[in-house]
């Protein structure tokens, strides 16, 4: 049986590919930081290891992968929120790039060259895009907009350069927005979600502060997303580097009228300047042909479901 080592696990993507890993009869290691989180693992927490572990002391990093010695290793922790970048630019790249060393670092040192390791970077790389070089592809040049962005453009280059120099054998992909159940507020679709669910029950007026709405972005379900992370290590050639999105573009403004035709009450919209972005992009969409040509992933679960599973995500929890 092969042995997974998830970082993150107990987060949004990683609790919904832990779910995913144990139906195709893999074993899974999972190392987190926030107990509240762990509520995203209540149904299969007794079939999983748990490991409580900064991953920024890479003594017990070390410890912890010589003890598993995994097969897979899926290193999804990080700080991911863009805007929240902005603020904390220092924080931001000094978490995701240590991190991500402290990781390869212990590979590399335990000799373990059969570990495959999928190092998660983001579409958020490419940045500025000019409107005739959509879709995005893996060829197109990187323009970050924000301090995330630039963290993930060194999270996915350290990928490269330790299987160059290393020959450590390592797969990078670049997902698009993902979205769904379990999805903090801190991202646009979960913010939206958990207002409408408190507007539902009283706890909040119905009153829905946003910011810029006229970005257009590529949402991909993230239990979708996670399929095509196993099949990125099952099939993704070591070194090479997979754009993964829907192939579809949404503006964010529909995106919430979509939530909001879903909702039990009137609400109504306000501008919120604190929620806009330092700078944005105006669109991002992908264009996944060659992780699709490899692999044969196709997203299977149409926006409408993913909408409305992630609003009754917050309901039951509001």
């Amino acid at each position: 049986m092969k042995k997974a080592l998830i970082t993150g696990i107990s987060g949004f993507a990683g609790s919904f590919l832990t779910e995913h890993l144990l139906e195709k009869k893999i074993r899974v290691s999972g190392i987190y930081v926030d107990e509240k989180s762990l509520v995203n693992l209540d149904k299969i927490k007794n079939d999983i290891q748990l490991f409580r572990l900064d991953l920024l002391k890479g003594k017990k990093v070390l410890d912890l992968v010589s003890q598993i010695k995994p097969d897979y290793v899926f290193h999804l922790a990080a700080l991911t929120a863009p805007k929240n970048s902005f603020d904390s630019p220092f924080e931001t790249i000094e978490n995701n790039v240590k991190a991500q060393l402290n990781i390869l670092e212990s590979v590399r040192k335990l000799n373990l060259l059969k570990t495959r390791i999928l190092v998660i970077s983001s579409g958020e790389v490419y940045g500025i895009v000019k409107r005739e070089d959509l879709p995005i592809d893996e060829s197109t040049p990187l323009m970050p907009l924000n301090p995330y962005a630039v963290s993930k453009i060194t999270q996915d280059f350290l990928g490269l350069q330790y299987h160059l120099s290393y020959k450590l054998r390592i797969v990078r992909v670049r997902p698009f927005n993902h979205i769904g159940p379990r999805q903090s507020e801190h991202f646009a679709v979960g913010a939206f979600a958990k207002k409408i669910a408190e507007v539902e029950k009283g706890i909040k007026e119905p009153v829905l502060p946003v910011g810029n709405l006229s970005s257009r972005r590529d949402f991909t379900d993230v239990r979708d997303m996670v399929r095509a992370y196993l099949l990125a290590l099952e099939k993704g050639k070591e070194g090479e580097v997979y754009n993964i999105g829907s192939g579809v573009s949404y503006a964010i403004s529909e995106i919430l009228d979509r939530l909001l035709t879903l909702s039990r009450v009137e609400i109504k919209i306000r501008k919120d300047e604190s929620l806009m972005r330092p700078v944005d992009n105006p669109e991002l969409v992908c264009d996944r042909t060659k992780f699709s040509n490899l692999t044969g992933f196709r997203p299977t679960i149409p926006i409408e479901k993913t909408l409305e599973d992630t609003l009754d995500y917050w309901r039951n929890i509001i």
